[in-house]
């Protein structure tokens, strides 16, 4: 039964994660459009009505197109820069605070007040008329972010405490992400254009609202006094000052850059450098998917035959994201620029994939096995390269170069995966005599300690 729960739990998890990412990708072929439409930039928030600014019929009108607006500099491309970057903004915020309270009061509960935000934000997406409310919503849905992700990810860790399930776990969930925010696009698009602007929100909206009551059902916060006796977690400001953790999140951080820098910049310049069309521009993340579930599974696999090399598999995706990155400029049509964009994610999915269980267990030999804290200082590092990306990607490529982006993005990850071999004797480690540990080896006394203990045998 315990088994059967915790595989319920994951679909809740995952369900959760794939529809974060959908919502933060699925307005990129609507909100310009609808932007341009409220300040009569010559666009309508109707299905059939032309895009905004571009003159093209809706027909014609891109299922993925141009990741951002162009560059030009008007006030209406810094109202959607600002707007896509907000989500990752305040979830940068609040990210200390809730990973604070998650160690605190347990995962269920910020879980399903997370899903519970994310659908409020979906419906105001759904309903908005106005960019103060655009605004508000995307907002909304980066606290919801902070606390749906972050619980998430540390319910998965805490519920598969042994590996390679944990390690099989969070890939899985990494797979959910990269799906969502590669198919939100054309989920929107088509929605967007045959039923109207609302029809996607709505149905995130009730999926989500379904995942909450299947989180209620099978995991009722409060429900039982499991967590009454849970362990007083590590606080965060002390698992950012360990330098094992503080590596794994500067290479998260890393890594993520590149995707979220070519994110908004990598449209205009294919459309500058090759005429790409509007078809090649919308498809180029596309095909990107398959090697990211790829590497995911790659990664699961190889970590359960080899898990003492769980820093090469990470130092090796950021080689693979570096070369990858400085291949982008040299690429001349639509068929070689999907190939880097491809390495890049698959080298994304490698380091991903090593370094997320790479955090649970530095908590489990070093700290208190106990995880909200430390996949808040993950979601953190994911937060900081996108906060930045819908901002400072198209200043350095206006004043440096799109190729010296990705030299930089490149050079970066090349001159980090190095640092990685801090990681080598990590799974040498032996668990500290933290309160919890200390707990077991005495044998159970609370009921937190009886069940987990009970997990372990199981």
């Amino acid at each position: 039964e315990a088994r059967r729960q915790r595989r319920l739990l994951l679909v809740v998890v995952c369900v959760a994660l794939l529809l974060d990412n959908m919502l933060y990708m699925v307005i990129v072929p609507i909100i310009p459009d609808y932007i341009a439409a409220m300040r009569g930039g010559g666009g309508t928030a109707g299905p059939s009505a032309p895009a905004g600014g571009n003159g093209s019929g809706g027909g014609n009108r891109s299922l993925l197109p141009a990741r951002y607006p162009p560059a030009s500099g008007s006030n209406e491309d810094v109202q959607i820069g600002v707007l896509f970057a907000s989500k990752a903004m305040l979830q940068l915020l609040v990210n200390p605070l809730s990973g604070t309270l998650i160690d605190r009061v347990g995962y269920e509960a910020p879980l399903l007040a997370g899903l519970a935000v994310l659908f409020l934000s979906t419906a105001s997406f759904a309903f908005a008329e106005n960019y103060a409310t655009l605004f508000a919503a995307r907002s909304l849905q980066g606290l919801g972010s902070a606390f749906a992700d972050t619980a998430g990810i540390a319910l998965i860790a805490d519920r598969y405490a042994e590996e390679p399930a944990r390690s099989r776990a969070l890939g899985t969930a990494l797979a959910c992400i990269s799906f969502g925010s590669l198919a939100a696009p054309p989920f929107g698009g088509v929605l967007y254009e045959f039923a109207g602007k609302r029809v996607p929100f709505l149905v995130l909206a009730c999926v989500c609202l379904l995942d909450g009551l299947l989180l209620l059902v099978l995991a009722p916060p409060g429900g039982t006094g499991a967590r009454a006796n849970m362990p007083v977690g590590t606080p965060i400001h002390r698992l950012m000052i360990d330098p094992y953790i503080a590596v794994v999140a500067g290479a998260l951080a890393t890594c993520n850059i590149p995707l979220a820098f070519l994110e908004p910049t990598i449209a205009n310049w294919m459309k500058d450098s090759m005429g790409a069309s509007e078809w090649e521009v919308g498809l180029t993340w596309l095909p990107a998917f398959f090697p990211h579930v790829l590497g995911v599974y790659v990664t699961v696999q190889l970590a359960a035959a080899y898990p003492h090399l769980q820093w090469f598999y990470g130092a090796l995706g950021m080689a693979i994201i570096g070369a990858s990155s400085c291949l982008v400029p040299a690429c001349r049509n639509f068929g070689q620029v999907i190939i880097p964009l491809c390495g890049i994610c698959f080298g994304i999915a490698l380091v991903d994939t090593a370094l997320l269980p790479t955090l649970a267990f530095l908590v489990d030999v070093r700290h208190v096995s106990v995880y909200g804290s430390v996949y808040a200082i993950a979601d953190i590092s994911y937060c900081v390269a996108y906060a930045l990306g819908p901002i400072v990607a198209g200043q350095i490529v206006h004043t440096m170069g799109f190729a010296q982006l990705n030299l930089g993005m490149g050079l970066a990850n090349v001159l980090y995966a190095p640092v990685l071999l801090f990681l080598k004797n990590v799974c040498q480690m032996k668990p500290s005599h933290s309160e919890r540990n200390i707990l077991l080896e005495e044998g159970p006394k609370g009921l937190y300690d009886t069940i987990k203990m009970e997990e372990r045998k199981g």
